[in-house]
């Protein structure tokens, strides 16, 4: 196992390695056009930006992306750098951790499509990609034990009277003039288990019953594919699984479809075996951060109503360039812009600037002239490294507005709880309990921050 933390360490290419350059261009190339890939150009550029590729030095670098990569039996870990520490070798458990610290930012993300879940750890050896496994097979298996998935298809049968529509060109020429004149063709919509989506379900519980190392997940596979066993063996797609909706009645299965979708995505599998070999499920982490803190404050500030980047306001009078803050923030007595950055800082005690960039400073001026606020906040994650969060204060008066006063604060926010990676992983633990003391904090910090006056009525 390698574990690769984003612009930080490097490790040897291995020979095994032979092909990853070209299976990642073909995962690139291949993405879904979500807006975190396409950004900055990046739909234009053809050759994968996951990973370093040194070939001077025939060394192996992450760029920022974070996640999982299964290949040819060797598994790559690309992990945040907020938890990176140089003197530190980090053990199985503590990667785990990391881990979970990722599956639970992504669980209050509303732009990243990743399944919605409420389901607990399976068991404490478990890779990234087995708890993306042990998720979905858990919940499959338990949502198909409670209820099965039906729909309408249309079906072409040879029947002994008629029953939709008849099909008279094909009845004449098959049929009737083959003295088969009782047989009728048909058309018509049947009710069927023997579904598209089901046919889905069974495609990539095959795939990963194929590739998973845990008894766990194949016993939950297992079941699935004996509740499916009438169901028919089909090839399937990520397009096919967007294509399908579903009516309230059976709106549980979204997150089924959720989870089929994202492993089609991010596979690559061979025809004759349906053996899935290649698997990567990367995503930006600097789309992640921004993505966890709209969503949480979405969900867990009721005294906040949250706006993601809002687009109506432009810099220029000619409308050529667009104004997008990460976040637009209104409470009781006052709106604000709040603009995520996942960098470092307050790394060196020497800055005076302690790690804020310069141009993040100019970015936010242009968006408290044009968006006519006063008070602009900008939220960066804190690291592994240091013992507690800072924050920081700049007033910026304005020349051109008598003076006008615009205050622009910086905050670190608690989204790492330290104490878990020391910790042994507990199996059937939910994540909401393990990041519960995390979402408390998180929830303080915000408050104190956007609300001061219920914070300190708390």
């Amino acid at each position: 196992m390698i574990n690769l933390f984003e612009y930080q360490n490097k490790v040897d290419i291995q020979a095994s390695f032979d092909g990853l350059e070209g299976f990642l261009d073909e995962i690139w190339n291949s993405r879904e056009k979500n807006s975190f890939y396409s950004e900055n150009g990046n739909d234009k550029i053809e050759s994968q930006r996951f990973l370093q590729f040194i070939h001077k030095s025939n060394e192996l670098k992450s760029n920022k992306y974070v996640g999982v990569i299964h290949y040819e039996g060797s598994k790559i870990n690309l992990l945040p750098k907020i938890f990176y520490d140089s003197e530190k070798d980090y053990s199985t458990n503590e990667v785990n951790q990391i881990q979970n610290h990722i599956l639970w930012w992504l669980s209050y993300c509303r732009k990243i499509k990743f399944p919605n879940y409420q389901a607990s750890l399976g068991s404490a050896k478990s890779d990234f990609f087995e708890v993306l496994i042990y998720l979905f097979s858990k919940y499959t298996r338990e949502l198909l034990n409670s209820s099965i998935y039906q729909q309408y298809e249309e079906v072409n049968r040879e029947l002994s009277f008629i029953k939709g529509r008849l099909n008279t060109s094909e009845y004449i020429n098959e049929n009737l003039s083959k003295g088969k004149w009782h047989k009728l063709n048909c058309t018509y919509d049947a009710f069927v288990f023997d579904n598209e989506f089901n046919r889905i379900i069974k495609y990539v519980v095959t795939l990963l019953f194929n590739v998973t190392s845990s008894q766990d997940n194949k016993k939950n596979l297992r079941e699935i594919l004996f509740i499916l066993d009438e169901v028919s063996d089909e090839r399937a797609t990520a397009e096919q699984c967007s294509r399908i909706s579903f009516n309230p009645m059976f709106g549980e299965f979204e997150t089924v479809r959720d989870y089929c979708q994202l492993f089609l995505n991010n596979c690559i599998s061979f025809d004759y075996k349906n053996d899935l070999k290649l698997f990567a499920f990367l995503l930006p982490m600097e789309y992640v951060f921004e993505d966890f803190i709209f969503g949480f404050i979405d969900k867990e500030l009721e005294v906040v109503t949250a706006k993601s980047q809002r687009s109506d306001t432009y810099l220029d009078e000619g409308k050529a360039f667009n104004l997008k803050p990460d976040l637009w923030l209104k409470t009781i007595d006052k709106s604000l812009i709040a603009d995520t950055k996942y960098k470092i800082v307050y790394s060196d005690e020497k800055d005076p600037k302690k790690g804020i960039s310069q141009n993040d400073l100019y970015q936010m001026l242009a968006y408290a002239v044009r968006f006519e606020v006063d008070e602009i906040i900008l939220f960066y994650p804190n690291t592994i490294k240091q013992g507690q969060e800072e924050e920081t204060e700049l007033t910026i008066k304005d020349a051109l507005a008598d003076g006008k006063e615009i205050s622009i604060r910086a905050f670190q926010l608690p989204i790492i709880n330290r104490a878990l990676l020391e910790m042994d992983l507990v199996t059937n633990t939910d994540l909401s309990e393990l990041f519960e003391s995390t979402r408390l904090d998180l929830i303080n910090k915000i408050e104190k921050i956007l609300v001061p006056t219920m914070y300190i009525a708390h």
